[in-house]
């Protein structure tokens, strides 16, 4: 019998052994990202060939796309620069971290809390910034999150070239220019060659490293030969719904007085030198993908890609951002890297900004992750891009002192201003997916404009 017994222990010492060796195997096939390359898009709506647009060129956003999950439903939760970039990298609805303009510095109201990059300095991480990421440096900024941080100019000869402004220089900003020189005479082309040194730099620690592309924001400035891919007859500006008009007089900003006078030559050149600054983007961001794959180091790398929010492009007559419409909250957003469960795929589930902060530090294990934070993380849905995630999602806006504050799910977005007291906005998402007819005032839509106002005033 003992003899038995000892056989028995022996086999089933040998079978534990075996299935020790097979897990510690399977754990090893798991590899995890130790770098993080963070790349946030000035102004950057889903006009790229991998979301679909017919013309626009960008080769490279598309070959990230492929490598890794394409998110449809990426939602900003304001739809401008200050505020959109001081709520993903604090984890805080703008109305709640109370930056709701561009004028507001995130250190009048940061005070203890830990921004995005600085987790990534604390948790052991080399943090270094290019371009533009919070909204700008100084009190715009969060200089201790940095171990390095740069700033590029355009050179004499990329401030050359010819150029218009489409608004008879009433809008500064709505300017083109297809500039003389190189990439490298541009911002952005400084930026992405000073990311590259970066890349191929040997240095002890992982790193955050954030890379922040100025373009397509306005000015619309590029170098020529992205501007001469696209004939202007190419360029379709959109048709608006027949006659349209805005619910209310500050359903869009005041700007729209302008853009009122635009002729067809006029949004077609509009559009040209989007997609011009668009694929000079893309450009150097090819150039950065290159030297992280040439350096070896594409391999453990997590690459996340997004735009701050999204953009008008004559939907609505508005050719700009701050609304709380489709084109101006949702953007586009791609990861890859070792996180994602499934590569070359896309994903529907919905996010908003606020949810990038948590996702990441859970995708890197990091420690000290805020409590306090208002995102949550979709960390299970890059694992496995086909599972849902919010029900609906939320951005607000403001006019003058007014807050108009939205919510939106897969039937309705619905808007209120002023908490409803200055009006009241639905849109059917499936049906009316540019949100022409707004639908609040009709009576057989009572009981759905009070089910989404209930849901918009419920806290999340």
């Amino acid at each position: 019998m003992k003899k038995i017994i000892r056989f028995i222990s022996f086999c089933l010492i040998i079978i534990g052994c075996k299935n020790s060796e097979k897990e510690i195997a399977t754990n090893s096939l798991v590899k995890k990202d130790k770098n993080v390359l963070f790349i946030v898009v000035d102004d950057l709506n889903t006009t790229l060939g991998a979301y679909g647009h017919p013309i626009v060129k960008t080769p490279n956003i598309d070959a990230l796309a492929k490598s890794g999950i394409q998110f449809n439903k990426a939602y900003a939760n304001y739809a401008v620069c200050g505020p959109s970039r001081g709520s993903f990298l604090t984890g805080l609805r703008p109305e709640n971290i109370n930056i709701l303009d561009n004028r507001t510095p995130l250190q009048n109201v940061l005070g203890a809390k830990i921004t995005l990059p600085n987790l990534f300095k604390k948790n052991g991480f080399e943090t270094i910034g290019l371009g533009k990421i919070f909204h700008g440096m100084g009190d715009h900024g969060d200089a201790k999150a940095w171990d390095a941080y740069y700033n590029f100019e355009v050179t004499e000869l990329g401030k050359k070239g010819s150029k218009r402004n489409l608004t008879n220089g009433f809008l500064e900003w709505c300017t083109w220019q297809a500039a003389e020189g190189t990439d490298e005479d541009q911002e952005d082309g400084q930026i992405a060659q000073k990311a590259v040194e970066l890349i191929q730099t040997k240095r002890e620690k992982p790193f955050f490293l954030a890379v922040g592309l100025k373009k397509p924001h306005d000015p619309f400035i590029a170098p020529k030969k992205y501007f001469d891919i696209y004939p202007l007859e190419d360029c379709n500006p959109p048709k608006l719904s027949k006659g349209w008009k805005p619910p209310y007089k500050f359903t869009l900003p005041q700007e729209t007085k302008n853009f009122n006078k635009f002729n067809d030559k006029d949004k077609r050149e509009f559009l040209r030198s989007y997609y011009a600054c668009t694929s000079f983007m893309d450009a150097q961001v090819g150039k950065i993908m290159k030297a992280l794959k040439e350096s070896g180091q594409l391999e453990n790398t997590l690459v996340v890609f997004f735009g701050d929010h999204g953009y008008h492009l004559g939907e609505h007559n508005w050719w700009n951002k701050v609304t709380v419409f489709e084109k101006g909250t949702n953007a586009p957003f791609i990861i890859a890297g070792n996180a994602v469960g499934k590569k070359g795929v896309k994903s529907n589930s919905m996010f908003e900004f606020i949810d990038i902060y948590p996702t990441l530090a859970q995708l890197m294990n990091l420690k000290y992750t805020p409590k306090y934070l208002e995102g949550e993380s979709f960390a299970d849905v890059v694992e496995n891009p086909t599972k849902s995630f919010r029900s609906e999602v939320r951005a607000v806006t403001t006019r003058g002192n007014m807050i108009g504050r939205m919510v939106k799910n897969e039937n309705y977005r619905y808007i209120e201003w002023n908490n409803g007291k200055s009006g009241k906005e639905l849109y059917d998402q499936k049906n009316d997916p540019i949100e022409y007819h707004n639908l609040a005032g009709k009576k057989e839509y009572k009981t759905t404009v009070a089910i989404m106002s209930k849901l918009l005033n419920t806290e999340k």
